[in-house]
Parts: structure tokens; sequence; C-alpha cells
């Protein structure tokens, strides 16, 4: 849990910037709202249940109540049902950790948010999958309500992973060059876009499917300089395409483990670093002997949740988030394409997914 906005200059400033006034508001009386939850962990098309409940009244002093608008579905919400997540919140549980909503209400010393507000949960594990929810005001982090819908909802997660591996791990120059596998994923489309706004070269690598084409054809219209399949990476064309580069990757991205995290080491250059941010494939990973020693590969974990831990109030995460936004406003960083259920639609947008080779996220869509 993020600490007060009294303690915390840094939030007071990023509030302090995007508040337009304050308006304080009790909820009304008789409110009721749909959730997804759980009870126990288990498979998610079995485990996952709806109810409605009613919306307790008045608001305390520093509370606010937050009508979320639209939600998508992660990996990391289908392991937490699961139970494989790592961080697991008390049981019974409201599923969803990523999403954004509008303040409908505030309680009489809240400071810095008022109705029509647009916020993202501050922590994961916060519950985005319902209509309503009663929240501590330092729970909540306030955005621009200018941006897209869809944007906004899928702001906190995939973006924010993406700019922090760019950021954080090696110091890239205009040209470098990155490679990735799982190229078309959330972390991966993100991270298309921001390397083409920093004049960074992506090698990105995909599964074989049918559609390849198409799907090459869509990541390169967002930046990518070269898509290639899992398959191609083991021949020898995929030597001559990283020649022709004229420089190694100095950095690479890893979400699916396995094989494929092998051949990304296999190309780096000296001293690459790999960040490995999710597994996929739920595989291992396998570093060749020689190039920890002689290529002096470095190998790193990326999670998001702890970066936020470890920088719930600081200017550096306000800074992200700003940055992000602004992007989006010039058109430079689009979500992934997505399929949009109603929250009593949850059976069928947790089947698909739940299910290989889906076509999009899927989103819980409130109004």
């Amino acid at each position: 849990m993020a600490a007060s906005i009294g303690k915390h200059p840094c939030r007071l400033l990023w509030r302090t910037i995007l508040s337009n006034g304050i308006r304080k508001t009790l909820v009304q009386r008789g409110l009721s709202s749909c959730q997804l939850f759980i009870e126990e962990c288990g498979d998610p098309n079995e485990v996952l249940k709806n109810a409605s409940i009613e919306i307790a009244s008045p608001l305390a002093s520093r509370e606010v109540l937050v009508k979320m608008m639209m939600s998508p579905i992660n990996p990391s919400d289908i392991n937490m049902i699961e139970g494989t997540y790592f961080v697991q919140p008390p049981l019974p549980a409201v599923m969803g950790n990523e999403g954004v909503g509008k303040i409908a209400g505030v309680g009489k010393d809240v400071r810095g948010l008022s109705e029509g507000d647009w916020i993202i949960p501050a922590d994961t594990a916060w519950g985005t999958w319902r209509n309503y929810k009663v929240a501590l005001e330092e729970d909540v982090i306030k955005i621009p309500n200018d941006i897209p819908l869809l944007s906004a909802a899928t702001l906190s997660v995939n973006p924010c992973t993406a700019y922090r591996m760019l950021k954080d791990y090696v110091d890239l120059k205009s040209g470098d060059v990155v490679i990735q596998n799982g190229a078309n994923s959330g972390v991966g489309i993100n991270v298309i876009q921001l390397a083409k706004e920093w004049n960074f070269k992506t090698v990105n690598i995909v599964r074989d499917r049918p559609d390849f084409e198409r799907l090459k054809k869509y990541l390169m219209s967002l930046g990518a300089d070269y898509v290639v399949t899992e398959e191609f990476v083991r021949k020898p064309e995929m030597k001559k395409l990283m020649k022709d580069l004229g420089s190694k990757p100095k950095l690479a991205f890893n979400g699916v483990g396995g094989n494929s995290a092998t051949e990304l080491i296999r190309y780096l250059g000296q001293g690459g670093v790999m960040v490995t941010y999710g597994g996929m494939s739920r595989r291992p990973v396998m570093a060749p002997t020689g190039a920890l020693i002689f290529k002096e590969i470095k190998l790193c974990g990326y999670w998001n949740t702890q970066w936020n831990h470890r920088h719930a109030d600081d200017l550096l995460r306000f800074e992200m988030l700003a940055d992000l936004c602004s992007l989006i406003k010039k058109g430079k960083l689009s979500p992934p394409p997505c399929e949009f259920y109603a929250l009593e639609e949850y059976k069928g947008a947790i089947r698909q997914a739940t299910e290989g080779f889906k076509g999009g996220k899927m989103v819980f869509q409130m109004e």
C-alpha cells in the first residue's frame, strides 16, 4: 500500500498538476456492484465467480468511490487465480490487477481528487474486475482523462514494463539494437513503439503461425525493424540478418523462457544483458556456459510489481507515467488489439484468455 500524499511531495505534486478543482460528495445509497471473485485458487474457468454487492454509505473522510470503466485480463491475473503468482491476496478476493476508473464520490477530507477524475490502482491485487470500489485516496493514482480509455486501462503494466526495461539495464544510444521474443505480446508491442520513438533498432521474434505475414505487417507498422519466427532464428539466414545489422544487440527481453531464451543469449553481443520479465512457455531459462564466461552476458529479471513497491511515491514513477501519457496523446503509443466483454460475460472472456494463439488482449468494459 502506498503511503499518504501528505508525507510524499512527489505524489502531491503529481495530483496538483492534474487537479482541476475539488468537489466533495457522498456515495448514493442502494448502489450495487457486480464483481468477479474467487474463494479458492484453481482453474480460472472453474473457480471464478460473480456476485452483486451493495456499496456502503456514506464514505469515510479519506475514502473515494471509484466507478471502474475498463479492465484487461493479463497473464498475471490468470496466474493469481491459479495460485501460481508470487503475490496472492487473502481469499476470498475480487480479481483484476489493472484498469482505469473514474471518481464517483469523495470523502470530506480528500485532497487532490474530485468527481470525474480518472484513476489507476497504485498497487497490484487491487480488484479491478468490478463496477464500483471504495478505496483510500492513497490507493489510487490520478491520470489525465484526455487519453483513449483503452490506453488508460492498459497503462500501468505493459507500457511501464517496456519503459523500465529499456531505461534501467543498459545505457542505450541512438541506433543500438534490442532483440526480444514474444514480440506480439503486450510488453513486446510497447517495446517496439518506445524503441522507435527513442531511435533503437528492434529484432522481434514471434512463434510460428499460419498468419505470420499479417502479424509481421502489423508489427512493422508499429515500428519494428525486423520480425522473424522462432523457426527462422535457428536457421543460417538469422546469422546473416544479425550481420547486416552492423552491431550485435546490447539488450534482450525474454518473456518466453526455454529454448527461446537460449537463442536470445546466443545473439547478444559482448557484455550484453538479457532481462527476463515472463515465462509463457513455463520452461526454465538455460544459459550456455560460454556465453556467461567468454561473452560476459548478464542475466537479470524485472517484475513490475516490485518496481512499483520500491518507487511507490518517487518522482521517477510519476515522470514515467507522464512520459507515457504524452506519447499516447501524440499517437505514438497504442495498446495491442483487444476484444471486449461485459463483466457478466466473464466465462467467455476467461476461456479466450486461457487459450493459445489469442488474437488480442481480453478486456472487461464496464461502460
